[in-house]
């Protein structure tokens, strides 16, 4: 079995890397090894991907101290405490059923990955029983090291339905972000992309753009995309630990020169800098990372496309 719905097989198609797409999905496992254990109790901070109860994605970012996140059992993780009040997955991770998608990632070592499934609600934070759990190669990774935790914050500073100009300079200086994805029944999933500074290009305070660059063959995040266009963004500030959060929808596109792009219209956005979040030294970047950024995005939405096609 290949482990990939619908829309990832239809970019695994476009793109014709469908053989080694079927290699690859064979180290998604319903269950936690060892080592994957060990390496997320290692970890301060746990993204996580969800639907709040408007139907909006989100991506947020809990912060604890190692090993507020724990492997339970062979298939769950425990996650103690939540995400701070305001954020706009509050009511979601304390709802069970909720399907969520997590990252966890260290900077120090370029090491992340990923475990999707179910919520389920228990006193003091949460529980995830694991349906998806995988690792990724370190491509496109920036390398920090932890500076301190900040005891200040103002918790949720902004709300808004669109980038302010401040906003939009932080965005284009992101080397880092993180993307939630669903495809309805197929739950929901949390992945990264990093690059350059100016990777991400804003091309309008409601319309961002970046280059999907080589991965893994897999396209989970594009085929969720193509399945359902609802995404959520978090861009973090490591340096201060303030968090920028974006809900909209996004669509890929295709050129005919084979580059790939991510068109994302944002419908809503919170800016936040909770107390006790962890801030980082600036960047190693990744070798991975292109020289140049972006890959000549298209400038409006005229640009080539796959589509989103129904079964």
């Amino acid at each position: 079995m290949s482990g990939y719905h619908w829309g990832s097989l239809a970019v695994q198609d476009r793109v014709g890397v469908r053989e080694h797409a079927v290699h690859v999905g064979r180290s998604i496992t319903p269950y936690i090894r060892d080592v994957a254990a060990a390496f997320l109790e290692l970890q301060p901070h746990l993204v996580v991907g969800a639907a709040d109860a408007g139907g909006r994605l989100w991506a947020s970012m809990l912060t604890g101290a190692p090993g507020f996140v724990r492997a339970t059992g062979p298939d769950r993780i425990a996650v103690a405490g939540g995400v701070p009040v305001g954020d706009p997955l509050a009511e979601a991770l304390a709802t069970g059923g909720t399907r969520v998608g997590t990252i966890s990632l260290d900077p120090r070592t370029r090491r992340r990955m990923r475990l999707n499934g179910t919520l389920e609600a228990a006193p003091g934070g949460f529980a995830v029983a694991a349906e998806q759990v995988f690792a990724n190669c370190p491509k496109y990774l920036q390398k920090r090291q932890p500076v301190s935790l900040a005891a200040e914050g103002a918790g949720v500073v902004r709300r808004r339905d669109a980038l302010t100009p401040d906003q939009e300079r932080a965005v284009r200086a992101a080397d880092t972000f993180f993307v939630a994805t669903t495809a309805e029944a197929d739950g929901a999933d949390a992945s990264h992309r990093g690059g350059m500074p100016g990777f991400v290009e804003v091309l309008s305070p409601t319309e961002l753009v970046w280059p999907d660059y080589a991965g893994n063959t897999m396209f989970l995040t594009l085929g969720n995309l193509m399945a359902d266009p609802r995404a959520g963004l978090l861009f973090p500030d490591w340096e201060s630990g303030g968090l920028l959060q974006l809900s909209g929808r996004a669509e890929p596109e295709f050129g005919a020169d084979g580059g790939r792009w991510v068109r994302f219209r944002v419908d809503a956005v919170v800016e936040s800098a909770h107390p006790g979040r962890l801030r980082w030294s600036a960047p190693e970047y990744s070798p991975a990372n292109p020289s140049h950024p972006a890959l000549s995005a298209p400038p409006s939405s005229s640009g080539p496309h796959l589509g989103r096609t129904t079964r």
